[in-house]
């Protein structure tokens, strides 16, 4: 019978074959055993307790922040084991904000956080999540560094920031997150983006086309489109606003059921969708048609969500698709938390990465432990989303 020992063992020795050296990887299973393991908040300190103390602590320091190992390798080498064993529906990018007092830590600095449209201090980094319709885990990550910290040679210096980083917008660092992630042989899926940016753009666009990457995004309600449906309310107007265009035809609209992640009940919506092009005189979706999808609680309000997709889906899949964005919430505040994907105590550059390449090993470990390693759909609702009306 496979324990959840041999599970965390095999998960292991598969993603950290890369590390050259044996004690390194001995020391990636002891580090991800901690984060499953250790109560509380997952310092080196605390984790090193658990395995001895003294001179652990000095060994887990030294692997985080200042060995040499490359955590790209390791972060491909999850992402290939995980979709062997959990096929997935789609890749989601989220922001993640990861409050910091100090000033110290590497990318410390104010940003605005698109889900809440507040601004917060800290660090914030975008994930790229692997979901499947009985796991949600993320494989990726990349830090977004204020521009203060790209112009500052003297914090680049002590952070250990690599030449190569350099300021970008949310739009450039999702495209450059998930360019990354389709570098480790991940399987051609819809990249979900839950975070309402400037999608439309003809870069941003460009960028996901040139991919061969399916899109759906959220999008501002203000965000100006042109109705591509000749029989549809608004053809032949120009640049329209993404909700004016959907307030137009919410009279076609259907019912669509879905599952809420956070309240574990069946939910229902109403949805439509319509062929648009962008605004722009450039416009390189010619070839690729695009659709506004917008979602209503409340026919007689404005719609709830607004997507640019150029997904051609049913719509009620292409809603209940856009629903896994909740469960990477669910899992980032359940599972990411117990794990410490929010913990890492140290400064650099190098160090952050790492910790957060091993904290989702340790993620992907606790759900595998919990399934039993065999993951099966956990709701009928979200199995195979774009094939269901």
């Amino acid at each position: 019978m496979t324990t959840n020992e041999d599970i965390v063992s095999e998960l292991c020795s598969r993603v950290f074959a890369s590390l050259p050296r044996r004690d390194q990887r001995q020391r990636g299973e002891q580090y991800v055993r901690g984060l499953l393991t250790t109560p509380g908040r997952k310092s080196v300190r605390n984790i090193a307790s658990g395995a001895g103390g003294g001179s652990a602590v000095q060994r887990l320091h030294h692997f985080v922040a200042c060995s040499t190992w490359d955590w790209l390798p390791v972060r491909a080498a999850l992402a290939s084991h995980l979709q062997d064993i959990a096929e997935p529906v789609a890749w989601v990018v989220q922001t993640l904000a990861i409050p910091k007092s100090g000033v110290h830590s590497v990318g410390v600095g104010r940003r605005l956080v698109p889900q809440t449209g507040q601004t917060k201090r800290g660090q914030h980094a975008l994930g790229v999540w692997l979901t499947a319709p009985a796991m949600s885990t993320p494989i990726s990550w990349r830090l977004l560094l204020p521009e203060r910290w790209i112009r500052d040679d003297g914090l680049r210096r002590r952070a250990e920031v690599p030449e190569r980083a350099s300021y970008e917008t949310l739009e450039q660092s999702v495209v450059a997150a998930v360019t990354e992630t389709r570098t480790a042989n991940v399987l051609r899926r819809p990249v979900l983006l839950d975070a309402p940016g400037a999608w439309a753009r003809p870069t941003v666009l460009r960028a996901f086309a040139d991919a061969d990457i399916p899109l759906v995004a959220r999008v501002p309600a203000g965000t100006r489109m042109i109705m591509a449906d000749r029989s549809m309310p608004g053809y032949g107007v120009g640049p329209l606003s993404a909700q004016r265009l959907l307030m137009s035809v919410r009279g076609l609209g259907r019912r669509v059921e879905w599952h809420d992640a956070a309240q574990g009940t069946l939910r229902t919506s109403t949805a439509v969708m319509v062929p648009v092009r962008t605004a722009h005189s450039t416009d390189v979706t010619a070839e690729r048609r695009l659709y506004l999808l917008g979602e209503w609680d409340d026919l007689w309000r404005s719609p709830t969500r607004i997507w640019l997709t150029d997904l051609a889906a049913p719509v009620g899949g292409l809603l209940r698709l856009t629903k896994v964005t909740q469960r990477v919430s669910h899992a980032l505040a359940t599972t990411g938390k117990r794990v410490g994907l929010l913990d890492f105590e140290g400064r650099s550059y190098p160090g952050w990465h790492r910790h957060a390449t091993l904290a989702s090993v340790a993620h992907a470990a606790c759900l595998l432990a919990g399934a039993g390693a065999v993951v099966g759909p956990a709701d009928p609702a979200t199995n195979s989303p774009l094939l269901t009306a």
